[in-house]
């Protein structure tokens, strides 16, 4: 635990982990400071998504980079579930239709772009199992094609009256998540040895913190996210419109990299140390997770948190934007190696929809 105090003090970032408490004493005394309200909880989502980043690899340290990538990516969309259901009890669906969306498409591009930027500027060239990138991006198809299909069936008049839409979404929703779970027994379990990773790892690399310490730091992480994601959610429609900045700027770029910062931080971390398969598992298992779970959760949620069911219609300019990112990120992971233009090209893609968005009138 010394340890750990001592790093914590050491890294810059982990000093801005007192804006937790400070946003959630903020929202209480002043609720109507909503520009204010959103600075302060996207600043204290960074430090405690850095924390949750780092007490995962400690166990991922002990796993493997195959499971540790998964770890990492369950743990790391947690902020996208705890928004997206705080968003649904508000019945903002727009919002977390968005945000899925934008989560998605961050995770292919930006924050795969950022991870073979970063570990390509430090060794040169590096390679990863290109299976189980693969196997991620097939996932990821077939999210694409089971979005497709509901938001093109709500064109049609007859059915926008009918409970078709609804029920459709069910159905569809658990599709994804049985083929999600048989995914996970195909990748861990009767084809593993397909998906180990590559050797790989820094001489330098830092040693992991004690289980115990990264157990207890990881609930103190996860329960201040999910307070700190409540103030996020209520204060983020406001301050978008005191800042003039679009809905569909909001939901597909601030509260999607708002919820994929920890995974990002990982995923970053991993590769600059060349745990390039671990980097590659969490960027493209974060997307195909939040793809093939946690929309389909999110959707299932809403029968209980939100004021009325939502489905799983997203606009088409969603779809053909998380398309056109699956088929970038399986050509970038189809040849297994990688250099730090790559994650340039990738995250130039990502701001080419940013920019669009970003000026949209408000």
């Amino acid at each position: 635990m010394k340890r750990i105090l001592q790093e914590l003090r050491k890294n810059p970032v982990f000093w801005l982990l007192p804006l937790a408490p400070v946003a959630l004493v903020a929202e209480h005394y002043a609720p109507e400071a909503h520009t204010q309200l959103f600075f302060l909880s996207i600043s204290a989502i960074v430090p405690l998504a850095t924390l949750l980043g780092r007490s995962t690899e400690a166990v991922a340290a002990r796993t493997g980079d195959t499971i540790g990538g998964l770890l990492n990516a369950s743990l790391g969309n947690l902020p996208e579930l705890i928004i997206g259901l705080a968003a649904l009890r508000a019945g903002m669906f727009d919002l977390v239709k968005a945000s899925m969306a934008g989560a998605i498409v961050a995770a292919t591009l930006f924050m795969f772009g950022t991870a073979l930027l970063l570990g390509g500027l430090r060794h040169h060239v590096q390679e990863y199992n290109r299976a189980g990138a693969m196997l991620q991006v097939s996932m990821l198809l077939l999210a694409t094609v089971t979005l497709f299909v509901p938001s093109a069936m709500s064109g049609v008049e007859e059915l926008q009256a009918s409970r078709y839409m609804e029920h459709l979404s069910i159905g569809l929703s658990v599709l994804l998540i049985a083929s999600y779970a048989l995914g996970l027994v195909f990748s861990l379990g009767t084809h593993r040895e397909v998906f180990a990773a590559r050797g790989g790892g820094s001489a330098h690399e830092e040693k992991p913190w004690p289980v115990r310490a990264a157990v207890v730091a990881l609930a103190v992480a996860t329960v201040l996210i999910a307070l700190v994601s409540e103030v996020f959610v209520d204060s983020v429609q406001k301050a978008a419109e005191q800042l003039g900045m679009s809905p569909a700027f909001v939901g597909f770029v601030v509260v999607a990299l708002a919820g994929a910062a920890p995974g990002l931080m990982t995923a970053a971390s991993a590769a600059r140390k060349n745990r390039l398969d671990m980097a590659v598992g969490i960027s493209m298992g974060s997307a195909a997770q939040n793809a093939l779970f946690v929309a389909p959760v999110l959707a299932l949620a809403s029968y209980a948190l939100a004021p009325s069911p939502m489905t799983l219609t997203f606009t088409l300019g969603q779809v053909f934007v998380v398309f056109i990112s699956m088929i970038t990120a399986s050509i970038v992971a189809s040849t297994g190696r990688s250099a730090w233009y790559t994650g340039v090209q990738l995250i130039a893609i990502y701001l080419v929809f940013a920019i669009t968005l970003y000026l949209l009138p408000a």
